[in-house]
């Protein structure tokens, strides 16, 4: 079963978004979540928030957070912002302020067949 969550909208580049989500591919939540508080860029902290988002949507379907990991994370070009800088003689030159759209996925180790329910 995968457990999927999104951040819209996020005022950081994609490009810059790629190399801090490159780190918790393929790792388990518990990893990604160190690596993500470790690491000391601005992109860490929209992809430590919306892991945690995904935490939360497993609880909710009674998931054993033991057994997620990160299965996917993708980070894709959002609406950009155009901007203009002054310069002289009357000049501008334009720049655009990028955001990204940031959706991790989750999947359970599957054992025999089943996805480890959480215990209650």
């Amino acid at each position: 079963m995968e457990i999927i969550a999104q951040s819209k909208g996020a005022k950081i580049s994609p490009r810059k978004a790629r190399l801090i989500a490159e780190l918790i591919r393929n790792v388990p939540i518990y990893k990604a979540l160190d690596v993500l508080m470790l690491t000391n860029k601005r992109a860490a902290t929209d992809l430590y928030k919306t892991l945690q988002s995904a935490i939360a949507n497993a609880s909710v379907k009674n998931i054993a957070q033991d057994s997620l990991y990160v299965y996917r994370v993708e980070v894709n070009e959002g609406p950009a912002l155009k901007r203009f800088h002054p310069s002289s003689r009357g000049r501008v030159h334009p720049y655009k302020k990028r955001t990204s759209h940031i959706k991790i996925i989750l999947k359970g180790k599957e054992k025999k067949g089943e996805i480890v329910a959480a215990s209650e």
